[in-house]
């Protein structure tokens, strides 16, 4: 079997669900997390390229960019020790883990300020969180591991790393306005043969 059949099989899975236009977004979520708990459930897909770490930042690759962009799938690669800054997105998203762990803090705007909630949570290999503005959307993420990396598999409701959204200090109200990018230049053709 092309194990890529896996990525292509979760896409068009996706692509199925967001034209269900009239869905609510809990419906979304729920479906969501269910396809990226089976993409995850087994690691041996992931493209070597959108695997690789850098020695000082995080990579967020793009698997997939829909068309219209109704949702993107993305590689977030976690050298040791890198984390995130405190950021939102805007948009709902389902994360899943690949390989590795990953601790998780999120935060909530406050009146005085963007506060922590809860403790720090670990997402191991295989299990799945979602976020968006109506559930919680503000969070840091950082690796689990100072020695090793770790991989998570992101679907967000919109082209992620074309979205306007926000760096936040901890404690201030202060937003800073960001567009993340990726990492890869060119979006791997799915649909090649093995």
């Amino acid at each position: 079997m092309n194990t890529n059949n896996r990525l292509i099989d979760f896409v068009a899975g996706m692509a199925r669900l967001v034209a269900e236009e009239a869905r609510s977004e809990d419906y979304l979520l729920a479906q969501a997390t269910a396809m990226m708990k089976e993409l995850v459930a087994v690691d041996d897909w992931l493209m070597d390229e959108m695997a690789r770490p850098h020695a000082q930042y995080y990579q967020q690759h793009l698997l997939y960019g829909d068309p219209l962009d109704r949702f993107s799938v993305v590689s977030f690669v976690w050298g040791p020790g890198q984390q995130t800054p405190v950021h939102d997105h805007t948009v709902w998203g389902v994360i899943g883990m690949l390989r590795g762990a990953e601790y998780g803090q999120r935060y909530e705007m406050r009146e005085h300020g963007l506060v922590a909630t809860g403790p720090e949570e670990r997402l191991e290999a295989g299990q799945v969180i979602a976020v968006s503005p109506a559930i919680g959307d503000i969070h840091r993420v950082r690796n689990a591991f100072d020695d090793a990396v770790s991989i998570s598999i992101h679907a967000y409701g919109g082209n992620i790393g074309k979205i306007q959204r926000s760096v936040f200090e901890t404690g201030t109200r202060v937003a800073k306005p960001f567009v993340s990018g990726y990492a890869n230049t060119m979006t791997p053709n799915l649909w090649r043969s093995a």
